[in-house]
C-alpha cells in the first residue's frame, strides 16, 4: 500500500494473546467457523456460521450460547449501553432476524433476548448487507442487497414501541451505514452502497444529498472520532475519503487494495493488500493464507505508528485500550500502544522533534512536557546552526523556560535579530522584566530600527506589554527624547515628561502647559518640584498657573463648570493649594512674588500669616530701595495700608520687626498702637527727641496708661532746660489726675540736676495750700463726729436707765387714735395698734418703720464682715493702687483690720399696755 512519503514508526507492541490460565496461546476459536465480530463493554464477540455467540471478557475467558438455529451475520455492541444486536437465521433460506440481546439480564444462564424482528423490506426477501443502530436506542438502520435500507424508529429493545419505514431505495447492495448527529437536532444516516454515498437528513423528511457518485465495498466504511469531527470515513483503492452530511471533505492518498477500515483512538487502521500494480496474486503466508498488511495512521500528525503483515485478518477489534487482529488461523494478536515518553524517546533518537511536538499535542501531554520537547528542539536547531528556527521554539518555552537560558545565546551581535525576536515575545505574552525591556530597547536603538521602535512604543490601541518606565529611561538614555517624550505622555507618566521637556527639550511652555492639564494633586506635586526652574524662565506664564492652582483649579483640558453641578447632583468641589507652599520658587523674582501674594489676599482675605508677612517684607525691602520720593511715597502708604487693613492676617511680632529693621516709623507706631504697646510709642518719641509726639501720646493714652504721664515726667525732668513748658503741663496732668503724691514728685525731680526749685514752686505751693485745707476740714469733721457719739452714748445710757414716756396719740400704720391692747417701741415715738402691728410688721421684734434703715445697715455690717478676710485681693489692690496709702485707709475704714462686734439696739416691746 502506497503513501504519501508519511514516516514509519513502531509505536505498538505486537504480543500474542495467551490464556492466563495456562500461559498459552489463546485458540480456544481454532474450530470456530467465524461469521460476525464486534466488540464493546469490555468484552470480544464473535458469532459463527452455526448460530453460536462467544464472548471473550478481559480475563480471556470464554463464554458461550447458541442464539441461532442457523447462522450468525451481523454483530453489533453498542458503547453505552450494554447491549448486543445480532442479525442471524433461524430457518432455511432467505429470512433474517433481528434480534438484541440485554447483556446485563440472564435467563437460564443466558442474556435475555428483549427483541425479534423479521428484517424483511416489504414482501421479497433478501439478505441483509449492513446495518447500525444509534447510541440512543432510538433509531436502526438494516441494509439489504437489494439496495434498500430500512429504518426502525422507536425503542430499539422493543418491537412494540418500534416503527419501520423505507428511507432508500437503490439498484446496488447497500454496504455500510452510520448516524451522525448534527448539531443539537438534526440527524443524518449515511447510506453507502457500491456504486454511491448518500447523506439523508432524517429530522427534515428524509432528505437526500448524494455526496459521490462512488461507492465502497463492504468492511471499507468507519466512522471517525470527535478528533476528527465524527466523520465518515470511506476506503478505495486510490484513496481514503471522508465525508461530511454536507459534501466530502479531504482525502488521503493511500494506494492499494483495502479490506478493512477501522477507527481507534485517533488512528486509522486499514487491512489491506499492497499492490501497485492489478490485478496481482495475493501473497501467501503460511497455511497457504492469504497475507494482510495492517497499517495503523496518525491522521492528525502524518505518520504511520504501526505497520505489519497477517495471515487473512478476519476481523480488528479495538476494546480496553488495545487492537485486537484476529486472523485466518484463528489466533488472537493484540497492540498495545507505547507510552508517550516512549514515542517521544524514539522521535528524539532520530532528531524528529516537529513530529514530537506535534504527537506530544495530540497525545494531551502537559505543558511542562511540551516545553521540555520546545526546548530540545531549540538546542538541536542552534546546534545546527539554524538560528532563526531555533529562536522560534525558544519562544514557545516563554512563561516556563528561564529567559535567561535563552538570552545568553544570542548576545553575540551577529544574533541580535534573533534576540530582538525573542524579546518581543517575552514582552508579547507580558512575562518581560524591566531588564528586558531595556535589552529590547538597546537592540532596537543599535540596529537603528526606529521603525520597530515606534511600533513597540508608539502603536495606538496597543495591548501594553512592557515596564513603561524602563522603556523611557532607555529611549532618553539612548537620545531619542521624542519616543521617550511620546511614551510618558501616553502612558501618563508625568514625572518622566516633564523632566525629558525640562532637563533635555528645554521646552519650558510645553512643560508648563501640560502640567496646567493635569488633575490637582498632579499638578501641585509638579510645580512644587519644577516651580523654580519654570519661574526663571517662564515667570509670567508659571505664576498665571499658580494663582489658578491655588484659588479654583480646574484643568484646561476639563471644562470649567461641572456637568453635575449644574445638574444639581452633586457639589462643585473647589481645589485650591497652599499658596505658602509655593513661595521659595519665587526666590529669584521678587516682583512676581508681590503680584502673586496680591493675588491670594485679594481672592482670599483670610489667607496664611506667611502670605501676608511675605508680602508686607517685600513691600518694606521696594519702599527702602526706592530712590524715586513720589514712588517710595506711594510704597509707604501702600505698606500702611496693608497693616491697617483688618483682614490682614500678619503677625504682630514679626511685622513689628520687619518695619523696625527697615526704619519704617509709621509702621512701627502703627504696631506700637495696636499691640497696645503706649510705653513703647512714648519712648520711641523720646529716643527721637521729638517733644511735641510725647505729650501728644501721653494726651492720647494716658486715659488707658497713666504711667505714661509719669515715664514723661521724669523725661522732661532730664531736660528741664529746655522743655520748661513741657515739664509744667505734664505736672499739671499728674496734678490734676492725682497721679503721685507731691513727695514722689519732688523725689523724681530730685534725681535730676537740671530740674530747679522754680519748676515745681507752684505746683508745691499749690499741694501745700490744698494738704491745709484738707486738714482743716477733717478736724472739723473730727470734732463733729465726737460730739455725734458722745449723744448717742447719752441717749442709750438713758434708755438703760430711765423710762420711757410714750405719749403718741395715733397708730403709725393705719394714723388712727391708739386704742388698747397698743405696741411702743423705744427706737422713736412709734407706736401701733396691736392689730395693726401683727397684720403689717414682718418681725414681731423690730420696728415696721426702722425695719428698712436698721437693714441696710446690718447688709452693709455683713458685707464688711464677708470682705474683711480676703486678703489676697487686698493685696492685689494695693499693688495696683497709685497711692497705697488711700487704700490702707480705706479697708480701716471698713473694719477689716478690727474685730468687729455687733451692738443691736436695744428694743422693748409692750404689750396690753399704755404710759400716759
Amino acid at each position: 500500500m502506497a503513501f504519501l512519503q508519511w514516516r514509519r514508526f513502531n509505536f505498538f507492541d505486537k504480543e500474542p494473546v495467551k490464556d492466563p490460565a495456562t500461559d498459552q496461546i489463546f485458540d480456544q476459536l481454532k474450530d470456530v467457523n467465524v461469521s460476525a465480530c464486534t466488540s464493546g463493554r469490555g468484552q470480544l464477540i464473535v458469532g459463527d456460521f452455526e448460530g453460536n455467540l462467544y464472548f471473550i471478557n478481559r480475563q480471556m475467558e470464554l463464554t458461550a450460547f447458541r442464539a441461532y438455529e442457523i447462522r450468525v451475520t451481523h454483530l453489533l455492541q453498542l458503547k453505552q449501553h450494554n447491549l448486543l444486536i445480532s442479525i442471524g437465521e433461524d430457518e432455511p433460506g432467505i429470512n433474517p432476524l433481528i434480534k438484541v440481546w440485554n447483556l446485563e439480564k440472564m435467563e437460564r444462564g443466558n442474556p435475555a433476548c428483549t427483541r425479534l424482528t423479521r428484517a424483511i423490506p416489504g414482501n421479497k426477501p433478501t439478505p441483509v448487507s449492513a446495518f447500525t443502530v444509534h447510541e440512543n436506542l432510538n433509531f436502526m438502520a438494516v441494509g439489504f442487497e437489494n439496495g434498500i435500507v430500512l429504518l426502525y424508529k422507536g425503542d430499539v429493545t422493543r418491537e412494540r414501541h418500534s416503527k419501520s419505514r423505507i428511507v432508500y431505495e437503490g439498484n446496488k447492495c447497500v454496504t455500510g451505514l452510520a448516524f451522525k448527529t448534527q448539531g443539537k437536532q438534526d440527524l443524518f444516516l449515511f447510506v453507502v452502497t457500491e456504486n454511491s454515498t448518500v447523506a439523508i437528513n432524517l429530522t427534515a423528511k428524509d432528505q437526500q444529498t448524494l455526496l459521490e457518485n462512488t461507492g465502497a465495498s463492504i468492511g471499507c466504511i468507519t466512522m471517525s472520532d470527535a478528533s476528527q469531527d465524527n466523520q465518515l470515513v470511506i476506503g478505495r483503492q486510490d484513496a481514503v475519503y471522508f465525508y461530511q452530511p454536507d459534501g466530502r471533505g479531504p482525502c488521503l492518498a493511500f494506494e492499494g487494495l483495502k479490506l478493512q477500515l477501522h477507527w481507534f483512538r485517533g488512528y486509522l487502521i486499514i487491512v489491506g493488500r499492497e499492490s501497485k500494480t492489478l490485478p496481482r496474486a495475493p501473497v501467501l503466508g503460511p497455511h497457504g493464507m492469504e497475507m494482510n498488511t495492517v497499517t495503523v495512521y496518525d491522521i492528525q500528525n502524518k505518520f504511520i505508528a504501526y505497520s505489519a503483515p497477517y495471515p487473512q485478518v478476519i476481523d480488528v477489534l479495538c476494546e480496553s485500550g488495545s487492537i485486537f487482529i484476529f486472523t485466518g488461523d484463528r489466533k488472537l494478536y493484540q497492540l498495545q500502544e507505547k507510552d508517550t515518553q516512549s514515542k517521544l524517546e524514539m522521535l528524539f533518537k532520530k532528531n524528529n522533534y516537529a513530529l514530537a511536538i506535534s504527537l506530544a499535542k495530540s497525545q494531551q501531554l502537559d505543558q511542562d512536557g511540551l516545553i521540555d520537547i520546545f526546548t530540545q528542539y531549540g538546542d538541536h536547531l542552534y546546534s545546527k546552526g539554524d538560528h532563526d528556527g531555533a529562536i522560534d521554539q525558544y519562544i514557545k518555552t516563554i512563561g516556563k523556560l528561564e529567559a535567561s537560558y535563552v538570552i545568553r545565546k544570542f548576545l553575540d551581535a551577529q544574533r541580535i535579530h534573533n534576540l530582538t525576536k525573542y524579546l518581543q515575545a517575552l514582552h508579547m505574552s507580558q512575562t518581560a522584566t524591566e531588564e528586558h525591556t531595556t535589552l529590547l530597547l538597546n537592540c532596537y536603538t543599535k540596529l537603528k530600527d526606529v521603525s520597530k521602535l515606534d511600533e513597540f512604543i508608539m502603536t495606538k490601541n496597543r495591548a501594553v506589554d512592557f515596564d513603561v518606565e524602563t522603556a523611557i529611561n532607555v529611549c532618553r538614555q539612548s537620545g531619542y527624547c521624542a519616543h521617550a517624550l511620546a511614551l510618558a505622555e501616553k502612558h501618563r507618566k508625568h514625572e518622566h515628561y516633564l523632566k525629558i521637556q525640562i532637563e533635555d527639550i528645554k521646552d519650558y511652555q510645553k512643560a508648563l502647559q501640560y502640567i496646567g492639564k493635569l488633575d490637582f494633586e498632579s499638578a501641585e506635586s509638579n510645580l512644587k518640584q519644577y516651580g523654580k526652574v519654570l519661574m526663571n524662565e517662564v515667570p509670567k506664564q508659571t505664576t498665571e498657573l499658580l494663582k489658578r492652582l491655588c484659588t479654583d483649579y480646574k484643568p484646561t483640558d476639563k471644562p470649567l463648570i461641572d456637568q453635575n453641578s449644574l445638574d444639581g447632583t452633586l457639589p462643585s468641589k473647589i481645589q485650591k493649594a497652599n499658596a505658602e507652599e509655593f513661595i521659595h520658587i519665587f526666590v529669584n523674582n521678587s516682583s512676581k512674588l508681590t503680584e502673586f501674594l496680591e493675588h491670594m489676599i485679594e481672592v482670599q482675605p483670610n489667607s496664611s500669616n506667611l502670605v501676608y508677612n511675605t508680602l508686607l517684607e517685600l513691600y518694606l525691602h521696594d519702599m527702602v530701595h526706592e530712590k524715586d520720593i513720589s514712588t517710595r511715597v506711594d510704597r509707604e502708604r501702600k505698606t500702611l495700608d496693608l497693616l491697617k487693613n483688618p483682614d490682614a492676617n500678619y503677625d504682630i511680632d514679626q511685622a513689628l520687626i520687619l518695619c523696625q529693621m527697615n526704619n519704617f516709623k509709621a509702621g512701627i507706631l502703627y504696631l506700637y498702637e495696636k499691640a497696645h504697646l503706649y510705653q513703647q510709642i512714648l519712648r520711641y518719641h523720646m529716643e527721637h527727641l521729638e517733644h511735641l509726639h510725647v505729650i501728644e501720646t501721653c494726651k492720647k493714652f494716658g486715659q488707658q496708661d497713666p504711667q505714661l504721664w509719669i515715664q514723661a515726667l521724669s523725661y522732661f525732668a532730664c531736660k528741664e532746660e529746655y522743655c520748661k513748658s513741657q515739664l509744667m503741663e505734664v505736672l499739671s496732668h499728674i496734678d490734676k489726675k492725682n497721679l503721685l503724691p507731691p513727695l514722689m514728685v519732688i523725689q523724681i525731680l530730685a534725681h535730676h540736676s537740671t530740674a530747679t526749685l522754680s519748676v515745681v514752686k507752684d505746683y508745691i505751693v499749690r499741694h501745700l495750700q490744698l494738704e491745709n485745707d484738707q486738714i482743716a476740714e477733717d478736724e472739723r469733721l473730727i470734732k463733729q463726729y465726737r460730739e455725734d457719739t458722745e449723744k448717742k452714748r447719752t441717749k442709750i445710757e438713758e434708755l438703760k436707765t430711765s423710762a420711757k414716756v410714750f405719749q403718741a396719740s395715733k397708730c403709725n400704720i393705719c394714723s388712727h387714735s391708739l386704742e388698747l391692747p397698743s405696741v411702743h417701741f423705744l427706737c422713736e415715738p412709734h407706736s401701733y395698734h396691736q392689730h395693726c402691728f401683727e397684720s403689717y410688721a414682718e418681725n414681731d421684734m423690730e420696728c415696721p418703720v426702722c425695719a428698712p434703715e436698721n437693714r441696710k445697715i446690718m447688709d452693709i455690717i455683713r458685707a464688711q464682715e464677708q470682705s474683711k478676710d480676703i486678703h489676697e485681693f487686698f493685696h492685689n489692690q494695693l499693688e495696683r493702687a497709685p497711692d497705697g496709702f488711700s487704700v490702707v485707709a480705706d479697708y480701716f475704714g471698713r473694719g477689716v483690720f478690727n474685730k468687729v462686734t455687733l451692738i443691736t439696739d436695744q428694743h422693748s416691746k409692750t404689750s396690753n399696755a399704755s404710759t400716759r
